[in-house]
């Protein structure tokens, strides 16, 4: 078996030489992410092995270097291995929470969030003697750890019967409704920024207004409790409603028709 890592995934040119070497060769090869969270840079990756006849094919997600993060060693990210999965549903797809944490006390949570998102298998560094590791030491677990940490992740299943899909009926529904009425308001949003970016044009001001922004994400930042959403989530949020909007009033200020 053959594992490509982060660092050679992110570079095209490498994975394309390991692609043409490996022709003819039937053998397994697991690709980890690449170190920046760019889901086409990892597709690409599988993509050039496959043309080559590799078809024994797996990912590994290990996260995504950041800079000085409070908590991981590398950014989870879910929603790209989720992203990927939804791409290339026939790759098995592990989980790498040793190098996501770089902490072996957030191992089992790392690890189960990952069995919760239905992924195949996990990768987990042990290690006799963690201490004297030449390297990693502190995201690794002995083998007594690891075991325990076996004993307490709850494995559940995909698959959800026809009585329990039928009791979610009326919650989906619901939430399909909720979401109906989301990007109705979107659109209404949409419209107003239109508005906006004609008298923007009338009155020959830029379209984007640095201090109103900032006030507007430090109001909704402020209120992230009270509408029990997570910081991140509000901040990714208001950026794309914010992008959307600026590409909105740039069609009217450049008089486009789409």
């Amino acid at each position: 078996m053959l594992w490509i890592g982060a660092r050679t995934t992110v570079n095209p040119f490498a994975v394309q030489e390991i692609a043409d070497v490996l022709k003819g060769v039937d053998i397994p090869v697991l690709i980890k992410n690449p170190v920046n969270p760019d889901l086409e840079l990892w597709i690409g990756a599988f993509e050039r092995l496959a043309n080559v006849g590799i078809t024994d094919l797996g990912a590994i997600h290990r996260g995504f270097s950041v800079y000085k993060h409070p908590k991981y060693r590398n950014v989870p990210n879910w929603e790209i291995p989720i992203a990927l999965r939804e791409r290339l549903p026939e790759i098995p797809l592990i989980c790498d929470p040793s190098h996501i944490t770089g902490n072996r006390d957030l191992l089992l949570e790392v690890s189960q969030k990952a069995m919760d998102l239905n992924f195949d298998g996990l990768m987990i560094e042990t290690h006799p003697t963690p201490e004297k590791a030449l390297s990693d030491a502190a995201q690794q677990l002995t083998p007594e750890k690891l075991f325990e940490l076996f004993e307490k992740l709850i494995l559940r299943t995909n698959q959800m019967s026809q009585l329990d899909s039928s009791q979610l009926d009326h919650v989906r529904s619901k939430i399909g409704q909720l979401d109906d009425q989301l990007f109705e308001i979107l659109t209404e949003r949409m419209n107003l920024a239109e508005v906006v970016g004609n008298f923007k044009r009338e009155h020959n001001i830029t379209i984007l207004q640095q201090e109103h922004w900032e006030r507007s994400i430090q109001k909704r930042l402020s209120k992230a409790t009270d509408y029990q959403l997570s910081e991140r989530f509000i901040r990714q949020l208001m950026d794309a409603i914010h992008q959307e909007s600026i590409r909105h009033q740039t069609k009217v200020m450049n008089g486009e028709s789409n």
